[in-house]
């Protein structure tokens, strides 16, 4: 469980680190990204070595961290449920504007949203090809098992729908707006150490990823 205490320098969390509210909009509503969900630079304490990302679900955050006890603070939006999968990743491969198919456990819980995959569908025969309109948006991070060293199926990737950042909605992948993870992508290299918190009073999971 992550403890705030010590993730979180004092003098930050008192202003600019608070809880990131989670906030619904109706589709048909004109929508700008809060001031409050752009990158900043925060302070960190020491124990955080520079150049790792870290999510934070309780606070839907995401920071890549620097040297000096500082880290760039994302607003992300995360996975909804019990699809949220914490642990320890590693970035094993980066893509700009990626290919995507949904996973199999995704097929059997939304068959009817995912209609274009099965039989029959346009993507019956292959995955989605990259663009505005794909769901991993304009470039992803592929997080890789630290054990077993294979694709974990979860991401760290774009979207072009702001609305879905600062809440819990994804497949288990963490997203940013596709500006800010085209920033995140240059900044992240292959290989890079990818800690992600469980959600306080969440059940474990039941496998590993």
């Amino acid at each position: 469980m992550l403890d705030r205490r010590k993730f979180l320098a004092a003098s930050a969390a008192a202003t600019v680190l608070g809880v990131v509210p989670a906030k619904a909009h109706k589709l048909g509503e004109a929508y700008v990204l809060p001031e409050e969900y752009m990158p900043r630079e925060v302070r960190i304490r020491a124990e955080f070595e520079p150049g790792i990302v870290i999510v934070d679900p309780n606070q839907y955050t995401l920071y890549w961290t620097l040297e000096d006890q500082r880290a760039i603070r994302y607003t992300v939006g995360i996975g909804r449920g019990n699809l949220y999968h914490p642990g320890e990743f590693y970035v094993g491969r980066k893509v700009e504007w990626p290919e995507w198919r949904p996973t199999k456990d995704m097929l059997e819980r939304s068959p009817e949203a995912f209609a274009n995959f099965m039989e029959g569908g346009i993507y019956e025969n292959g995955p989605m090809p990259g663009g505005i309109n794909n769901p991993l948006g304009a470039r992803a991070l592929y997080l890789h098992n630290v054990r077993t060293r294979r694709d974990t199926m979860l991401r760290i990737h774009g979207t072009n729908n702001p609305r879905t950042i600062g809440v819990a909605v994804s497949n288990g992948c963490a997203r940013l707006i596709n500006p800010q993870v085209e920033e995140l992508y240059e900044l992240v290299p292959t290989g890079t150490r990818v800690v992600l918190y469980p959600k306080i009073g969440a059940a474990a999971p039941h496998s590993e990823v």
